[in-house]
C-alpha cells in the first residue's frame, strides 16, 4: 500500500470526481504530507466509506473535497464543476450542494445561539429571505431528523445530549438539500448506544433526500454497516478500495487484513484482537520511500522501498497498490 495512481477512477459520469488530490502544510523540511496523490470517486446515490488510523489524512481529504482545506495539487470535479478551480460567490453558491457533518457534535454548534437560528442560518447565508419560508424548512428539517421543533427551536445547544446534538448537526447540513453529504466520523465522539441510532438516521435521510455520502470512519465495523464501497487509507495514500462485502470478506492488502483482525468480537470469551500493526506510523514529514507501510509491513521486502506500488485491479472492482497482493 501507499501506493499511487488512478486506475480505480471509473469511466462512466460520477457525481464526485477526485484525481491525483496533494494537501501539504508547512514549507522545506518541515512540510507534512497529509494527503499524497488520492484518486476516487463516488456514483450518484453511493456511499463511500473512508477507513484508516487516526492522523492517515481522512479528515483532511474529506475537507479538500469540499475546499475548505485548499489543495496543493490535483482537481476535485463536482457534477462537471472542478471544484479546485472555482473561488468566491461561484464556490459559495456550490457549497449548497456539498455539506459537512462534522466529527464533534457539541463543538460544531454555537453555544451562544439557539438551534432554530443555528439551522435558519445556511438558509439566510444563500439567500432564503422569506423568513417564513426559513421557519417552514427549519421544522421540516429538524421532524425529518427525530426531534419536536417546539421542544428544539429555542434551546441552546448546552442543553441537548450528544446524540441530539448530532441530530441538529445534521438537521444543519441538510436544511439546503445537497447532493453530496461529508460525514467527519459522526458517530466516533458519541456512546455506543446512541450510534446505531445516528447510523439509522443517516440511512433515513440518504433514502429521503437521494444524498450521496462520503462516510470517514476509523471503525470498519460502521463502514461496513453503511457504505457501498470502501476506501482505505495510511499515511495520507490510498491503498485498497472496492466494494465494501468484496474488501470485507477478500481484503487484499495486508493493511486491510490487519485492521479487520483488530475488530474486536462481541465475545467475552474471544481473545482480545491484536494491535492494527507492529510499531508506531511513521511521520507524515518524513514518509518511508517506497510503499508508504513497509516499515510495518509483513510481507515487506527490498523491492518495497525502491519501487513505490501503483493501483491496480485485482479483482473485479476491487484495486489494491501492493507489489504482493494476490
Amino acid at each position: 500500500m501507499a501506493g499511487s495512481g488512478s486506475a480505480q477512477l471509473r469511466r462512466e459520469p460520477m457525481l464526485l470526481r477526485v484525481e491525483n488530490l496533494v494537501v501539504e502544510y508547512g514549507s522545506g523540511v518541515h512540510r507534512i504530507h497529509a494527503v499524497s496523490d488520492v484518486s476516487f470517486d463516488l456514483r450518484r446515490g453511493e456511499t463511500l466509506g473512508l477507513v484508516g488510523e487516526s492522523g492517515c489524512g481522512k479528515s483532511t481529504l474529506g475537507r479538500a473535497v469540499i475546499q475548505l482545506i485548499r489543495p496543493s495539487a490535483g482537481k476535485v470535479v463536482f457534477g462537471d464543476v472542478e471544484l479546485t478551480a472555482t473561488s468566491g460567490d461561484a464556490l459559495r453558491r456550490l457549497r449548497r450542494r456539498v455539506q459537512l457533518i462534522f466529527q464533534d457534535p457539541i463543538a460544531s454548534l454555537n453555544p451562544r445561539r439557539r438551534v432554530g437560528d443555528i439551522i435558519a442560518e445556511p438558509l439566510i447565508i444563500a439567500g432564503v429571505r422569506d423568513r417564513a419560508e426559513r421557519e417552514r424548512r427549519v421544522r421540516a428539517v429538524l421532524e425529518a431528523v427525530g426531534l419536536d421543533p417546539e421542544l428544539v427551536l429555542r434551546r441552546r445547544p448546552h442543553e441537548f445530549s450528544g446524540g441530539q446534538c448530532q441530530r441538529i448537526s445534521i438537521a444543519r447540513a441538510l436544511v439546503l438539500e445537497p447532493e453530496l453529504v461529508i460525514c467527519d466520523e459522526p458517530v466516533s465522539a458519541l456512546d455506543v448506544s446512541i450510534r446505531a441510532q445516528i447510523l439509522n438516521l443517516l440511512e433515513d435521510m440518504k433514502a429521503r433526500y437521494g444524498l450521496t455520502l462520503l462516510f470517514i470512519a476509523h471503525d470498519l465495523a460502521v463502514v461496513k454497516a453503511v457504505s457501498d464501497r470502501v476506501a482505505v487509507m495510511y499515511l495520507g495514500k490510498l491503498c485498497e478500495i472496492g466494494p465494501a462485502e468484496q474488501v470485507f470478506k477478500g481484503p487484499a492488502h495486508p493493511y486491510t487484513s490487519l485492521l479487520l483482525r483488530a475488530i474486536p468480537l462481541p465475545d467475552p470469551d474471544a481473545p482480545l484482537p491484536q494491535s492494527v500493526a507492529p510499531g508506531e506510523p511513521p511521520s507524515p514529514i518524513a514518509p518511508p520511500s517506497g510503499c508508504r507501510f513497509r516499515t510495518r509491513c509483513p510481507l515487506a521486502e527490498a523491492r518495497c522501498a525502491a519501487e513505490e506500488p501503483q493501483m491496480r485491479e485485482l479483482r473485479p472492482g476491487q484495486f489494491v497498490a501492493c507489489h504482493f497482493a494476490s
